[in-house]
């Protein structure tokens, strides 16, 4: 079907799973979880598809209930504390054609009540993933510094993620980008707000989001060495 924009209803939904965070609710209200969530979050993606096959080929929308770009709603409640089962957002990620998991290059939406961003890069990248990038921030520093301090690319976003307390092993301390070098995650994130997610427009105007992205995914994508 044709994305027909998301609703308030959405919204309102997280926000009941939040307060009844339990199987026997969920599957109570399983198809107000079909109806207001995962049939409005499949279309979204399908509409998605264009966009990025003009901008970003290699990277896949697809919108399937499992194993496509919308991510489980259920939670790993394995090794933390908290065992609630669902998950209270809706996330989004359209992963690289090459992408074995999460810890690819790839762009993401997130929509929470109180708090929705799209997001585009690599979080936590594997370790040698990790040290791809580093090195080629060190040896190509013109292309890392052009790519981070694009125009675009700041008017849209910051980079944000985690950073170790002190430079890597193996890199040195007084380097230009240090700071760059110091991070265990390389994502940029965007906020957006009630108005943004709801506007009619709103596939075209994340799409334009990913799209000043181009310069940091160009030289991830190159760094880890899949085509971009």
């Amino acid at each position: 079907m044709a994305f027909k924009g998301f609703a308030p209803s959405l919204l309102g939904f997280l926000d009941e799973l939040a307060a009844n965070n339990e199987r026997d609710w969920f599957n109570e209200n399983r198809d107000r979880y079909e109806e207001f969530v995962r049939e409005p979050a499949l279309d979204f993606i399908a509409a998605m598809a264009p966009h990025l096959e003009r901008f970003a080929p290699q990277f896949e929308a697809v919108p399937k209930k499992m194993g496509g770009s919308l991510m489980r709603v259920f939670r790993d409640t394995r090794f933390g504390r908290d065992k609630t089962p669902y998950k209270t957002n809706v996330g989004i990620q359209f992963r690289h054609t090459q992408a074995k998991d999460v810890h690819s290059p790839g762009y993401y939406v997130h929509i929470e009540p109180g708090r929705h961003f799209v997001g585009a890069g690599m979080w936590h990248p594997e370790p040698d993933a990790l040290a791809a990038i580093r090195d080629a921030i060190v040896e190509r520093p013109k292309a890392w510094r052009a790519a981070r301090d694009d125009a675009k690319f700041r008017r849209v976003y910051s980079l944000d993620g985690a950073s170790l307390k002190r430079p890597p092993r193996g890199y040195p301390a007084d380097h230009p980008f240090v700071d760059d070098l110091r991070r265990t995650d390389f994502i940029a994130g965007c906020d957006l707000g009630d108005a943004e997610l709801f506007h009619k427009d709103c596939v075209a105007r994340m799409a334009k989001r990913f799209d000043a992205a181009t310069p940091l995914m160009k030289f991830l994508c190159r760094a880890v060495e899949v085509p971009f």
